[in-house]
């Protein structure tokens, strides 16, 4: 045996390089398994599907091919023909739900049992497109685990749909099957004066049983949340709505105040109140009842995390809650989720466990073996490794995506690994908390920490330990791969830099970017009027940038709903010469080529009149002096909006953007 396996390596290693044998594309996911023959396959051009099952798929192929410009463009019909991507359903059920094979000879063959897995071996393809290289071989491409999945917090911040619709194409583009939504949240009262009453709260949805109920600083309409999951379905990625009860609760509380608790703080819904249930069950009811129920998606997130377990009876009530909620669920034919709470709430009142998803997030409040045998179905989100909490100093701010690719699978969980593939996992999912409202984050910023995230998480919930590739060539080409088609939440800019020569006051810019992502310089010169306050020079969907802000009639930029102004007015006449420099900690304002001032993390304070420190008793003068009760670091950056030209007097000339280095995305 070993005389013949060194017999094939040698002969293997003697073929001219022309024949060697081909080694494993590089797309994420890894594929799970290669068999490399030699040379490579030419497309044609065509996408014939042989099964109707798959037609829309073949559209789909077509269509996100043509937006990136790739091989695959036209849908064909009869014969398939050299060079052609063939589309056929086959009954093989080591493929299951969402496995796929591709066969790389005279024609590109996928062969899958489902649509699902159809779906996701174009986009195989489709990144291998993007690398121009479609090696001769077999591949065989089969999950390690069926849940694969993003929560996004968009109760503390509001996340625009826009976004969210393109985060799920990124997901599907990255075989991300699950997207939770946060719907509901609270900051932290500490930051709004120790006031309950006035800490931010919001519940975005559209909300028709509780009219005044909806935020008003963000919100999205039933039917765009329709749409978004239907998109999803599109896309084979599930948007699972989450209403987090009963803490968390502070939009409910604040919107009808006897529902709140007393005893535990007011953003902890009063569980003993019969009134609290008449609410819950008929904000549930608003979305899940009728033909057409506004959540669509297969699951739903009841949140039950975090309550307080001050008292015996307190803890009897809350597993009494939490089985309500998972019986009103089915009642509504959803399979429930929750996050995991029961071992803080540990109690002799039944808590139904069959067909509910429990995610494993914290080692304070649910012991995961203990919910194993409790007959839970597991989701692996364990606070230790896959919070990202944008610039909070906690958890993650960047998820330390090294580590995860090496170490990380979703049998390990909060405080036990679990043997891969134990039937009670059904995969793991990473979490964005947007933890300090009023911090400068904009979801740009958090664009950027997610998307590095995703790309990782994908590959260690579909490959598992079967995981080959290293994390330097991963980490390096994954920068080569884009967001998804038509996709460029990042911003990111041609090698080459953009230049127009002229621009005209409210018009399109022109340029082939509508924003400028992490890491830009932005120059331009600019022959000056007097402009009036609110003068805005550029902008985009996403951000302004003054020539005069609407405060003081200093150069700035606003987006988020945040105002940043530097220290500079433009002068009334003459020319200047600016550059805005940009990168996820700092924007940088030169003029005339001169750093004038750099807008970076500020650190600011909470702290109220009992934190005041007497360090001079009887002192004849007494200093004012305080203890930091709570830090927020709030951001001042940037992604540079290009989009159109504001209403100005001035004259701008000879813009340049350019990409300042390679940097991680």
């Amino acid at each position: 045996m070993k005389r013949t396996f060194f017999c094939l390596a040698l002969l293997l290693t003697s073929l001219p390089f022309w024949a060697q044998v081909n080694e494993k594309p590089f797309v994420i996911p890894e594929v799970t398994q290669w068999e490399g023959a030699t040379g490579e396959v030419v497309p044609s051009g065509r996408v014939v599907a042989k099964s109707k099952a798959f037609d829309g798929v073949a559209r789909q192929l077509v269509s996100d091919a043509t937006e990136m410009k790739l091989p695959f463009t036209t849908l064909g019909k009869g014969r398939a023909g050299k060079g052609d991507v063939v589309l056929q359903q086959v009954k093989d059920k080591t493929l299951g739900k969402e496995g796929y094979r591709i066969d790389f000879g005279e024609s590109i063959v996928v062969s899958a049992a489902t649509k699902t897995g159809a779906f996701w071996a174009t986009r195989t393809l489709l990144q291998m497109g993007e690398q121009h290289h479609f090696p001769k071989g077999l591949m065989t491409d089969v999950p390690q685990y069926g849940l694969r999945g993003c929560m996004v917090d968009c109760g503390r911040k509001f996340i625009p749909m826009p976004y969210l619709r393109n985060l799920v194409k990124i997901m599907a583009y990255y075989k991300m099957n699950a997207l939770q939504v946060h719907l509901n949240d609270n900051g932290f009262k500490q930051y709004f004066g120790n006031d309950w009453t006035k800490t931010q709260a919001a519940f975005r949805l559209e909300c028709d049983t509780y009219p005044g109920l909806t935020a008003k600083d963000g919100s999205y309409t039933k039917k765009e949340f329709t749409d978004l999951q239907l998109l999803g379905e599109d896309n084979c990625v599930e948007v699972i709505p989450e209403i987090d009860v009963p803490a968390h609760s502070l939009a409910f509380t604040q919107y009808m105040p006897e529902i709140a608790s007393k005893d535990y703080g007011m953003d902890h819904l009063d569980i003993m109140n019969p009134k609290t249930y008449e609410f819950v069950d008929a904000l549930f009811k608003e979305y899940l009842s009728g033909k057409s129920p506004v959540f669509r998606s297969r699951h739903v997130n009841i949140g039950t995390d975090e309550y307080s377990n001050a008292t015996q009876e307190l803890v009897e009530k809350f597993r009494y809650f939490t089985d309500r909620y998972i019986a009103l669920m089915e009642s509504y034919g959803k399979a429930p989720m929750l996050w995991g709470g029961l071992t803080h709430a540990k109690g002799t009142t039944p808590v139904r466990s069959k067909g509910v998803l429990m995610g494993l997030w914290s080692r304070d409040y649910t012991d995961p073996v203990e919910m194993k045998q409790q007959g839970f179905k597991l989701v692996s989100i364990p606070d230790c490794y896959v919070y990202i909490v944008p610039a909070a100093g906690y958890y993650y701010d960047y998820l330390n995506t090294e580590w995860l690719y090496k170490n990380w699978t979703p049998a390990h969980t909060v405080t036990v690994t679990f043997d891969e593939q134990d039937p009670s996992l059904e995969g793991g999912m990473f979490a964005v908390w947007n933890d300090h409202y009023g911090n400068g984050i904009s979801v740009k910023d958090i664009h950027h920490r997610l998307y590095p995230a995703l790309q990782t998480m994908s590959t260690k919930c579909w490959t598992g330990q079967k995981t080959s590739v290293p994390y330097t060539t991963f980490n390096a080409k994954r920068l080569s791969l884009s967001e998804a088609p038509g996709v460029n939440e990042l911003g990111r800019l041609p090698l080459t830099p953009l230049t127009k020569a002229e621009l005209q006051a409210n018009s399109a810019v022109g340029l082939p970017v509508s924003e400028a992502g992490y890491d830009y310089a932005v120059s331009f010169d600019v022959d000056c009027a007097n402009e009036d306050k609110g003068t805005v020079g550029f902008k985009s969907d996403n951000a302004v940038f003054y020539l005069a802000d609407p405060s003081q009639g200093r150069l700035g930029f606003a987006r988020d709903g945040y105002l940043n102004t530097f220290g500079y007015k433009l002068p009334a006449s003459g020319k200047v010469s600016l550059r805005i420099e940009g990168n996820n900690h700092e924007t940088r304002l030169f003029v005339n080529d001169k750093l004038r001032e750099t807008l970076r993390e500020q650190t600011l304070y909470a702290v109220f009149p009992s934190d005041k420190a007497e360090y001079m008793p009887g002192a004849v003068y007494q200093t004012d002096v305080y203890r930091a009760r709570s830090v927020m670091h709030y951001q001042r950056t940037l992604f540079f909006p290009l989009k159109q030209t504001g209403s100005y007097k001035s004259h701008i000339s000879n813009l340049k953007v350019e990409a300042m280095k390679d940097k991680e995305k």
